[in-house]
């Protein structure tokens, strides 16, 4: 794609791009709506970003903070600001030159209150002779033909029904009435339903309606139907159409039949706008090269730019310490593997079990061997899913696994591998469908919150046992990106990283100095002893890259963790004296003095250094191939932890005002202000914006001398990036002889304004570097 002029008046759309240069993403809510959006359009174009890119917009459930849960398809959501608010929003960033990317989700629906979603109430209402019946997943065969909702919180608890103005009530939950069923006790009329009311424990197992990973508020859409794909994207296609959305993200395509016909039948009905895909990848896996999409929302990116930034030569020490404290070598590989089972044998239950009814019988196979082999298969898998004929191959190697693992499970694995292999089936479709959500619930959400070895690493995306890259197979990466998918998205945060990319730089700064971090660890596991002493280590680990938050913050950080963890105490199952003691935990960090000095000096030790990997990783994201993204804040420094701490307020003014000043040419100093970050952000973005010829190559630049591994240069055609890494290493070594060998002549220094020249040797880096730990280098 190349860049284009729409051709409109000013005043309307102004100049805009096929394909963003950057985009900065906004969480719109009730407390922060469209107009808010819309007040801040002037100074998210100001930092240099071609695009605005919004979380969802449609009508979504009643208090939602993240509209992940639409109900209704045909309106923008009116608490966020409405049509109105929205139209006033494409105003504002049309006015300023910004188009605007719309996050779009496919494949489920808000159904927590069933009258705020009038296609799941005529479901319920209806059954199957329901105008939307074939909308949703549901499996009327198992459940007499009721649609089974978990939401009672015993049995016992029909007693609890009432009928009020012909609806059926339990407690603050409504649901409709069947037309001629609204006569007799209220547990006569509900036993007339198309619908079960049933104990909410059932819905590990007893499900027959597909939900988004086990949230059983959110139902599964059949998206694959040309009726319901019309139905739910009616009015995006009409906003693409009269020029309000300009580029679209998709929310989760691994729930989908088929992702492939989602994304031709999308870019038939938009045009072909720049789609990305909310994909993870495994690190080497590929997105199908029949996708119509940019690429992905850029987790992959993310583990790149984390990867290179991280000392491989701190891994033993690190590993020493995790293994003291779990009292044992922990195996990650088989830590995956029985969180993945945990979630098909507990939560995921259900859609195992409708595997298995869709298998039915297998001659010579015994029906518990065949529940068993498709959890072990799931669980096994080593992506999130395939999407057949593509990624057959991980099927094949997954089988194999599973005989080696348990060959008293060969006959079962045998016999389901040529029917889960057959593409389009019903069977093969929902395995590809129940893999992904194994996989996050099981890995994301469980084996990233127990193995505490080096939390820096576990981040969507990513695979925590990979300790580290080296600089040649970062370039490696990028070139391979900038071949295959040069405008897929990149980023370092998002509404759903465990951990912003300003926690992540200064927790990687631990494996410089491995010692010293064993040395604080083992006093504060001794001083404060928690039985799970891996969770300790994670918590820990989380308040030091955080430091300094909120006690408010901080408790319900851990106290997430710890639910997600699963180890101690849970979500369904709180264990209280359990988390009182870790609640206390918390506690002493802020009111123990002897600890609180130890986290204070511990701190002020790594926090300069973190630093330095916060402006080298941001400037890698906003240079290397793909349209970077800005997650909303994420311009100036950002410690934030999982959701919902990532979706704090943004102090706009600060940052208008820090952005004014640095247009006055200020170059500020790598401090607590993050003022240097944003100078580093602005910058990149707008030269980007302004030179998009500058940035279509890649190629690495080499350096020479004593710190030559201190330093990741690559030159993307008339512009070269320089940034630092190992800043623990280098500030005890320092630059020395190390040159960049770039082309000869003069160069300047984006950011700083310095000038410097390359001879046969090369430029000096001390002299590159000599202002801040990154530079963005362009022919004087």
């Amino acid at each position: 794609m190349t860049e284009q002029t729409t051709g409109q008046t000013a005043g309307e759309h102004g100049r805009r791009r096929e394909v963003p240069a950057g985009t900065y993403r906004l969480q719109v809510t009730a407390d922060f709506t469209l107009d808010d959006a819309a007040a801040v359009a002037g100074y998210v174009a100001d930092l240099g970003v071609t695009h605005a890119y919004s979380s969802p917009l449609l009508r979504s459930a009643a208090g939602s903070t993240h509209g992940y849960d639409t109900v209704d398809h045909a309106h923008i959501d009116e608490p966020r600001g409405g049509r109105a608010g929205f139209d006033r929003f494409v105003a504002a960033l049309h006015d300023h030159g910004l188009g605007l990317v719309l996050d779009l989700v496919p494949n489920h629906m808000g159904v927590s209150d069933p009258a705020e979603s009038g296609w799941w109430w005529d479901l319920l209402q209806h059954g199957r002779d329901s105008a939307h019946a074939d909308a949703f997943d549901v499996d009327w065969d198992f459940g007499n033909g009721r649609v089974r909702i978990p939401v009672l919180g015993s049995a016992d608890d029909v007693a609890e029904l009432k009928v009020v103005a012909g609806e059926l009530h339990y407690y603050d939950n409504r649901f409709p009435i069947a037309p001629g069923t609204g006569e007799g006790t209220p547990q006569e009329v509900h036993d007339r339903q198309h619908y079960e009311l049933v104990d909410w424990r059932r819905a590990d197992d007893q499900l027959n309606y597909r939900r988004f990973f086990a949230i059983n508020t959110l139902a599964g859409l059949r998206v694959e139907d040309p009726e319901v794909f019309r139905a739910t994207h009616a009015l995006v296609v009409e906003l693409v159409e009269d020029g309000s959305v300009d580029a679209l993200r998709i929310d989760h395509p691994d729930g989908l039949a088929d992702p492939k016909g989602y994304l031709d039948a999308l870019a038939a009905a938009t045009g072909d706008r720049w789609t990305v895909v909310e994909k993870i990848l495994e690190p080497g896996e590929e997105l199908p090269e029949s996708w119509r999409t940019a690429g992905t929302t850029g987790y992959d990116a993310l583990t790149e730019v984390d990867g290179v930034l991280v000392d491989p030569a701190g891994e033993p020490a690190i590993t020493a310490l995790d293994t003291e404290l779990a009292g044992r070598q922990v195996d990650y590989a088989q830590l995956v593997h029985d969180c993945k089972r945990e979630v098909t044998d507990g939560m995921l239950g259900s859609e195992v079990a409708r595997l298995h009814r869709i298998v039915g019988e297998l001659p010579g196979v015994p029906a518990e061997q065949v529940t068993e082999g498709l959890a072990e298969l799931l669980a096994s898998f080593p992506v999130y899913r395939s999407y057949l004929p593509d990624g057959r191959e991980h099927l094949d190697e997954t089988v194999a696994a599973v005989k080696q693992r348990r060959p008293d499970l060969t006959a079962a694995v045998d016999a389901l591998h040529p029917l889960l292999g057959t593409a389009g089936t019903e069977l093969a479709t929902r395995f590809e469908q129940t893999s992904g959500p194994v996989m996050a619930k099981g890995v994301e959400d469980s084996a990233y919150y127990r193995w505490a070895r080096f939390v820096a690493l576990n981040e969507v995306g990513g695979d925590p046992a990979r300790f580290g890259t080296t600089v040649a197979q970062f370039h490696a990466a990028q070139q391979h990106r900038q071949a295959v998918k040069p405008a897929s998205m990149t980023t370092l945060s998002t509404h759903d990283t465990k951990r912003s990319e300003d926690v992540r730089a200064r927790l990687a700064v631990l494996a410089e100095v491995p010692s010293e971090w064993a040395q604080l660890v083992r006093g504060l596991v001794q001083r404060h002893p928690l039985a799970d002493r891996s969770l300790a280590h994670l918590v820990w680990q989380n308040l030091v890259g955080a430091w300094p938050l909120s006690r408010e913050r901080a408790h319900a950080y851990v106290e997430k963790a710890a639910r997600e963890a699963g180890t101690s105490t849970t979500w369904t199952n709180p264990v209280q004296e359990f988390e009182d003691q870790l609640h206390a935990l918390v506690d002493a960090a802020f009111d123990d003095p002897t600890t609180h000095a130890e986290l204070e000096r511990f701190v002020a030790r790594v926090a300069p250094s973190g630093y330095v990997n916060s402006l080298s990783q941001k400037l890698l994201q906003l240079t290397m191939p793909g349209v970077p993204d800005v997650y909303q804040g994420t311009e100036l420094w950002d410690f934030s932890l999982v959701d919902p701490d990532n979706r704090r307020p943004v102090d706009y003014a600060l940052r208008r005002e820090l952005l004014t000043r640095l247009d006055t040419g200020w170059v500020p100093p790598v401090d607590e202000t993050g003022a240097a970050k944003l100078l580093v952000v602005s910058r990149a973005l707008r030269h980007r914006r302004d030179h998009p010829e500058a940035f279509t190559g890649y190629t690495p630049v080499e350096a020479t001398g004593t710190a030559a591994d201190s330093v990741v240069a690559f030159d993307r055609g008339e512009v070269v990036t320089v940034v630092t890494r190992r800043p623990v290493h280098l500030a005890a070594t320092g630059w020395g002889d190390t040159a960049l060998h770039l082309p000869t002549g003069a160069w300047q220094d984006l950011l700083t304004g310095t000038r410097v020249v390359s001879t046969a040797g090369g430029a000096p880096l001390p002299e590159v570097l000599g202002r801040l730990p990154v530079a963005l280098l362009v022919r004087a």
